[in-house]
């Protein structure tokens, strides 16, 4: 047996593993099995790749220069994860999508340098004239030019916002939406243009478009909705890789990057939903900046409680909902939450955690370090399943969580987040507020419900203030 034949079979394989990995990551208690799975099928991959590559270069040169780079890519990577902190994960994600989106547009421009530049004359040009495929060829590469530089430029300047090396504010350029339209409008007519007559101007004008669109779709966008921004450029990604992938001619990157395109594009779909947001207008990028900015009103005064009084009222409390926010993480203090959870359930009580959708900056952030700090997977419930309990819960801790927990998204209509599913902790009894300050929220919008009759500030580092309660306890 050949070594492509044996390629091939190991490719089908890493990519039924590919398939479980996402199945186990559904659900807390099989995401340790699932990353086992993705990263069994990563190593299949590589090593049917450097078969097949040493296989098709006697050489050597070919392979040495792919150790080169699989060695400087390794030490970068392992560079950042042993630095990178759990709030940093979300940029560092973000950042990591450049890469692929950078990656689809060298393999773009390479494969058009291989062909339709060559001439008619060209050996690839006559095989593919052949078999009647140039024309597709052509539209494969203007296609994944695109989607890779738009994933590019709107992955760089997701990492700029998320780290706060620019500003979180939506760019308001005047007609941005025909500007999106325009530009999109525009690259199918280059498309067709490049497809009838392939010319080295029209992909350097796509390959500019194209980062210039995605720098505009993400710098568009506002501070509050970028969970969903990392999930969409996610999808984007996996749309470029599969595109890499039909023109390398190689089925496990067509089917992995249509696994990421479509599990990133679900999720955002899902997200959307949570935020009462348009699916459409997100992949445009032009959502979540229509209302205006929320009118300065007087809430009244606020009312403050310090630890000894959050543990007096916990004592005395028979149900208690954390819900947490990126303050929680910002604070590492769910090691402590999860030290407070376990001593509250010893003196029987009841306590859950109601966890948004977009709670932090990346999907499933408030899961992950919940899991990490060894919280009970099931007493972690997402906002639809615990929404209708807080009418009937004694006490709610809100860790550093703002936007997901502002009344002003169902009772002020001219709220710029207005409409957004939250959850609804001012119907419990008692809401004592972790937080730093009054400052609003990273979607920049007051919340009133600090100011409600049953609810309570408590200043300070999320993480000593837990450390307090704990001692008070």
């Amino acid at each position: 047996m050949d070594i492509a034949s044996v390629s091939f079979a190991a490719y089908l394989v890493a990519a039924l593993l590919f398939i479980l990995a996402l199945a186990g990551l559904a659900k807390h208690e099989s995401a340790r099995l699932g990353n086992m799975f993705g990263i069994a099928g990563m190593t299949v991959a590589l090593a049917a790749t450097i078969a097949l590559a040493l296989d098709n270069d006697p050489s050597g040169l070919g392979i040495g220069l792919m150790v080169g780079a699989i060695v400087i890519g390794a030490l970068i990577g392992l560079q950042r994860a042993k630095v990178v902190e759990m709030t940093g994960m979300p940029e560092l994600i973000a950042l990591l999508h450049s890469f692929v989106g950078a990656a689809a547009v060298l393999v773009g421009w390479n494969a058009y340098l291989h062909a339709e530049h060559k001439g008619d004359d060209s050996e690839q040009v006559l095989i593919l004239k052949a078999q009647d495929m140039l024309g597709i060829h052509s539209a494969e590469v203007f296609i994944g030019v695109f989607v890779g530089a738009v994933t590019l430029t709107g992955s760089i300047v997701a990492y700029l916002k998320l780290s706060a090396k620019m500003k979180s504010a939506p760019l308001m350029l005047p007609g941005k939406n025909l500007i999106n339209l325009g530009s999109l409008a525009l690259f199918v007519v280059l498309t067709v243009w490049f497809v009838i007559d392939p010319q080295l101007w029209l992909i350097i004008v796509v390959t500019l478009l194209a980062l210039a669109l995605g720098w505009h779709l993400v710098a568009s966008i506002g501070g509050g909705d970028m969970p969903v921004v990392v999930s969409m450029l996610n999808s984007y990604s996996g749309w470029a890789a599969a595109a890499s992938g039909f023109l390398l001619g190689n089925n496990l990157l067509i089917i992995t990057g249509a696994l990421v395109g479509s599990s990133g594009a679900f999720l955002s779909y899902v997200m959307c939903k949570a935020m009462n947001r348009s699916f459409i207008s997100v992949i445009a990028g032009g959502f979540g900046i229509e209302a205006g900015p929320a009118e300065d009103k007087d809430y009244g005064e606020h009312r403050e409680i310090n630890a000894e009084g959050v543990a007096e009222m916990l004592s005395g409390a028979s149900s208690v909902i954390i819900t947490p926010g990126y303050g929680m993480a910002v604070a590492q203090a769910q090691y402590g939450v999860a030290q407070l959870t376990s001593k509250l359930r010893e003196k029987g009580v009841e306590v859950r955690f109601g966890i948004h959708p977009v709670a932090g900056r990346l999907p499933g952030h408030m899961n992950v370090l919940l899991a990490e700090a060894k919280v009970p997977y099931d007493v972690v419930l997402e906002m639809d399943e615990i929404n209708d309990d807080f009418a009937d819960t004694d006490v709610v801790l809100v860790i550093g969580a703002n936007d997901t927990v502002n009344p002003a998204a169902s009772e002020d209509p001219s709220s710029p987040i207005a409409g957004m599913p939250v959850l609804t902790v001012w119907e419990a009894k008692n809401v004592v507020v972790f937080k730093r300050s009054m400052a609003s929220g990273y979607a920049g919008v007051q919340n009133p419900l600090f100011f409600r009759e049953n609810s309570a500030m408590l200043f300070g580092d999320a993480k000593d203030r837990v450390e307090d309660i704990l001692r008070a306890l």
